[in-house]
């Protein structure tokens, strides 16, 4: 199986197809798994990119603290040692926001972005102010088989097939390193450089993931040249929930530029 040296750990990535190039970067806890439905669709059409972010599936993680720049800088460096010039980006929650922040970063090698329930900051209003940093705190107590188990029952409600999946990959997390990744991703902050994104963007919003459909709906005005799609019948793990709908509404992104 393929892996790569780069930014000082071991990337795990798979490729497939031929034509304009997609990469897929997975939810937090979650794994290059996720993409499945995805890639046995669009592979048809297009080269599909999936990896494991640092810390999850078959990626390492150095030991100290995770810095968040390192995401972007792991996808800049996974596709320089792919060759690959400029892609499609598209992510899930903390795969959406690694992908914006590239997009941000390094806009020179994003064609477009798809961004599926996406959250751009952990600051967004009170809510958020006070849940946040209760959830990082508990992120140390919570077992990762517990953790795995409620994702299972509160993330994916239209498919049963998604829940055996998301509890397996959840707890194979140890839940050492799981303290540590999260404490970097729930304080990732793009909320000052949405205008900065210059790339064509398709937002995706599950009509019943009410985790991020605010953030959602005002990322949609702060882009330029983007547009937001409700997937129907579709919780947080909207590419799981209503894999043809948002199979759909990628092809179709891309094949319009």
């Amino acid at each position: 199986m393929p892996k790569a040296k780069l930014n000082n750990i071991e990337i795990y990535y798979e490729v497939k197809g031929q034509g304009e190039v997609i990469l897929f970067t997975h939810g937090a806890s979650w794994d290059y798994k996720q993409w499945q439905p995805q890639i046995e669709a669009l592979s048809k059409s297009f080269t599909t990119i999936v990896w494991d972010v640092r810390g999850h599936g078959r990626s390492s993680l150095p030991p100290g603290k995770v810095d968040s720049e390192d995401f972007s800088k792991d996808i800049v460096c996974l596709l320089d040692h792919l060759g690959v010039e400029q892609a499609h980006l598209c992510g899930l929650s903390m795969g959406g926001h690694i992908s914006l922040q590239t997009a941000v970063r390094y806009p020179e090698m994003v064609k477009s972005l798809i961004l599926i329930g996406t959250p751009y900051t952990n600051k967004y209003n009170w809510v958020e102010r006070i849940l946040v940093p209760i959830n990082r705190w508990s992120s140390h107590t919570i077992p990762m088989r517990l953790l795995g188990a409620i994702q299972a029952k509160t993330l994916s409600k239209f498919n049963k097939d998604n829940e055996q999946y998301i509890k397996e990959t959840v707890k194979s997390i140890p839940l050492n390193k799981w303290v540590r990744i999260w404490n970097s991703v729930s304080r990732m902050e793009s909320k000052r450089d949405l205008h900065k994104v210059v790339c064509p963007t398709l937002i995706l919003q599950g009509d019943h993931d009410k985790m991020t459909e605010r953030q959602q709906e005002e990322m949609a005005k702060m882009i330029p040249n983007s547009t937001l799609i409700y997937v129907k019948d579709a919780h947080h793990a909207t590419n799981l929930d209503n894999p043809e709908q948002v199979n759909d509404e990628i092809y179709k992104h891309i094949k319009k530029m």
